[in-house]
């Protein structure tokens, strides 16, 4: 320690003073930039090995402030619903009280199917997932019964299975079913689900896309008597769902989220496109409709307040009952779901808001087909990357020189520092705002406003040591002063004493 002390201590001071702190500051300023790209690569480029290697050994710092930053934008400017295309039928505590417990008998769905198709709406998406069979079916229920009571399970078996019930019920209506993606087998889980074509122009884009090996998705049956197909997995990151993919892989294959996949059922489109480059996917559409994406297939979510949204619900025995204005369902996009309690995923959204896991569903249909759309193109945090070390160099360039303006600023207000740092950060914040409210793009300002607060740090700390240098001579030099007074003060007490004692 002592070795470190009298050694290597000093060798690190003047390297940070040295050339008034310039050479330490362009190294803080280039090392979190380099931490930044860590979290987000904004290039076609394949990322280099190292910076893989410094992601999993370093938090992402960077990544977690600029997502609070997006979801503070959100909370500032909530989405403003201008239609409402989505109608959500939901199974909730009022309906299981009248129609009985969950899961029901899958010819019970089937009724409630039926009664949403009579009054035509353009597209059905189930948030149910029926990867078993109904134990309730008239044959099930055939094999469970005694020896004695033979002829009632003859009658039995000669009955439709509820799964042949609503397997005629999802095709005669325009359905779509849910199916759930996983990293890892379950025994209810399997490889393969029958989808819609995907029509890809451009390079395979399956390498940039989130890609998964098992899927939860219903029986095969059912499976071919649907419209559609839909993936409903949403991508959630600290607790907060903040973007939902359009487009994924299973296995070798592309399979599309249920938000573009309602759209293509509700306009009768063959397949869904998708558009991509070298540097992944860049729109998902069907039909004349087009929707930009991040290059791994999602879309940002693009929240509307549950108080704006609430009027979207109806409850699943109402419909049963016949009591709800068929204009409810007329031309909708209609979601039936679980929300009853116990039954339902709950989500966290960027509004700090806590939802029904159909609600994610319902918002990223409502922002597509509003043209509400929130997007961070590449060129974007090109962008961002190139004003942080442009502005870098020029504070480092510029701070130091004690004949600028803005060092004679500094000398001559008091404060200075930081009240020029609050002005230039509310600049910056108040342009991102604006960027996110007139153009729905995510600007990131805090990965700026931490590496230039680094930047002017390290000249802080670098105009610190000469200080400490100055300090150190002069308590030297006071002690020394202090020596000589006192050998001056001893050296007269002895003359006194030889005077009176000449002897």
């Amino acid at each position: 320690m002592k070795r470190f002390r009298d050694r290597w201590l000093p060798f690190f001071k003047r390297a940070i003073s040295a050339y008034k702190g310039r050479p330490s500051a362009i190294v803080v300023l280039f090392a979190l930039v380099v931490l930044d790209l860590c979290g987000e690569w904004p290039t076609t480029a394949r990322r280099p090995a190292f910076l893989d290697t410094l992601s999993t050994v370093l938090p992402d710092t960077f990544g977690s402030a600029r997502q609070l930053l997006f979801d503070h934008y959100q909370r500032r400017f909530p989405r403003v619903p201008t239609t409402q295309p989505v109608t959500i039928v939901a199974i909730d505590d009022k309906t299981l009280e009248a129609v009985g417990q969950w899961p029901w008998p899958r010819n019970r769905l089937a009724n409630l199917v039926d009664a949403i198709a009579a009054q035509k709406p353009l597209a059905i998406g189930l948030d149910i997932y029926m990867p078993e069979f109904d134990q309730t079916s008239p044959g099930k229920v055939a094999d469970n019964l005694p020896p004695s009571a033979a002829d009632l399970a003859i009658q039995l078996r000669a009955l439709p299975s509820h799964e042949r019930i609503l397997a005629t019920a999802l095709r005669a209506a325009p359905s779509i079913l849910g199916a759930a993606a996983f990293d890892h087998a379950t025994s209810t889980t399997s490889t393969d689900l029958l989808t819609t074509p995907i029509r890809v122009h451009g390079p395979d884009p399956m390498n940039h896309m989130q890609r998964f090996r098992y899927v939860l998705a219903s029986l095969p049956e059912l499976q071919g008597a649907a419209h559609g197909q839909a993936m409903l997995n949403v991508a959630q990151e600290q607790g907060t769902v903040r973007r939902i993919p359009l487009i994924m892989g299973l296995g070798d294959k592309m399979v599309p989220g249920l938000p573009i996949e309602m759209l293509r059922v509700a306009i009768g489109a063959p397949a869904v496109d998708v558009y991509a480059n070298g540097s992944g996917v860049q729109a998902v559409g069907v039909g004349d409709v087009r929707v930009p994406t991040q290059p791994s297939g999602d879309i940002w979510l693009y929240f509307a307040s549950i108080r704006a949204t609430e009027q979207r619900y109806v409850s699943a025995r109402d419909v049963l009952q016949g009591k709800v204005d068929p204009k409810r369902f007329g031309n909708k996009l209609v979601l039936v779901g679980l929300t009853g309690t116990g039954l339902t995923d709950i989500r966290t959204t960027a509004l700090g808001e806590l939802v029904p896991g159909i609600e994610i569903q319902a918002q990223g249909i409502e922002m597509i087909f509003d043209g509400q759309l929130l997007r961070r193109p590449r060129w974007l945090e090109w962008a961002e990357i190139g004003f942080i070390v442009a502005f870098g160099l020029l504070l480092i360039w510029y701070v130091p020189r004690t004949d600028s303006r803005i060092a004679r600023f500094i000398n001559s207000v008091p404060r200075a520092p930081a009240v020029l740092g609050l002005l230039l950060n509310l600049l910056m914040f108040s342009f991102c705002i604006a960027l996110f409210k007139y153009f729905g793009l995510l600007a990131d300002a805090t990965s700026a406003f931490i590496i230039l607060s680094a930047v002017m740090g390290s000249f802080f700390t670098a105009s610190l040591l000469p200080l400490e240098k100055r300090t150190s001579a002069e308590d030297t030099r006071a002690r020394t002063s202090q020596n000589n007074v006192q050998a001056g003060a001893n050296d007269d007490v002895t003359n006194d004493k030889t005077a009176s004692n000449p002897d």
